[in-house]
């Protein structure tokens, strides 16, 4: 996983992956809110609430391994947010090598992986995050994370991850998490996956 460290004390906005905004299966209007507003808004109070934690100037990681309440909801949104926004693009929309080897071995097959994986995003209650992440053992696990919650609390290496949360994706789906959640394979980039093991 590539950690994020702040610049002269500050977390910057991360820029979405080049034509993001062409992609098509989540549009513009949700991309400018969900980026634009939301993530926004986590970099914002995370920056002005780090002066006189004890944290500043650390990775986000280690804040987020470090903090409670406000400082770690917006610590892990932010970091929540730039790895979704990562793992998108126009390429490699389907696992090959390594992290191709990994899913069929843990899961037997990655369409079954992919069906477990909508499923546990479908079923999270409230909002969160569905993710996949290596344990210590270096087996695949799937795990739902509500709020803010990020895998590597728990000892994980978050790999891939799926916002439940309904501002990504309630202009485009409504009610229909599982359309969303299913239709975002098309545009997981799978080298940016196996980039973070």
């Amino acid at each position: 996983m590539r950690d994020i460290l702040p610049v002269n004390g500050v977390f910057e906005m991360m820029q979405l992956p080049a034509d993001m905004e062409h992609i098509g299966v989540i549009s513009a209007m949700t991309l400018s809110y969900h980026h634009g507003k939301h993530l926004k808004a986590y970099v914002d109070n995370l920056n002005k609430l780090l002066p006189g934690s004890g944290l500043e100037n650390l990775s986000i990681s280690e804040v987020i391994k470090k903090s409670t309440g406000a400082l770690f909801n917006n610590a892990g949104q932010v970091l929540n947010h730039v790895m979704y926004f990562e793992q998108f693009g126009h390429n490699n929309h389907e696992p090959q090598g390594k992290i191709k080897e990994m899913i069929e071995r843990d899961f037997l097959s990655v369409e079954n992986f992919k069906k477990e994986f909508e499923q546990k995003g479908a079923t999270l209650f409230g909002s969160g995050w569905v993710w996949l992440s290596a344990n210590a053992d270096g087996h695949l696990v799937i795990t739902q994370e509500a709020n803010a919650n990020n895998p590597l609390v728990n000892g994980l290496v978050p790999l891939l991850t799926f916002d439940v949360w309904e501002h990504a994706y309630y202009l485009d789906y409504q009610n229909r998490r599982a359309d969303y959640l299913s239709a975002l394979w098309q545009i997981v980039d799978w080298q940016v996956v196996e980039s973070r093991l």
